[in-house]
């Protein structure tokens, strides 16, 4: 009983570090890469030139990344059910067995 109490106490006290290490770690990405962006269209500001975007590609490419994003989801999840179903038959034989 002790060592199932101390793993659910170690585990709650990993996870609430965990969360702050995340959290903090990602404040810092987030700052320095809104700090770059910045950067970046102040440079631009200050050349007096502008990046051409056509929104058609734009938009085009977008779609493009997000259909081979939802491709990948799909196969991810197709994975994961195939898992499960696979789990469910071997706990349904097991019962039928042990009954």
């Amino acid at each position: 009983m002790s060592q199932q109490n101390g793993f659910g106490s170690g585990f709650i006290l990993g996870s609430i570090i965990g969360g702050v290490v995340g959290g903090l770690l990602g404040t810092v990405l987030v700052t320095r890469n809104n700090k770059q962006i910045s950067d970046e269209d102040n440079s631009i500001l200050k050349n007096g030139t502008e990046i051409p975007f056509s929104s058609e590609e734009s938009i085009e490419l977008a779609r493009h990344g997000l259909e081979d994003k939802i491709a990948q989801l799909n196969l991810a999840i197709d994975d994961v059910r195939q898992q499960l179903d696979s789990v469910k038959a071997k706990s349904i034989e097991q019962d039928n067995y042990g009954s």
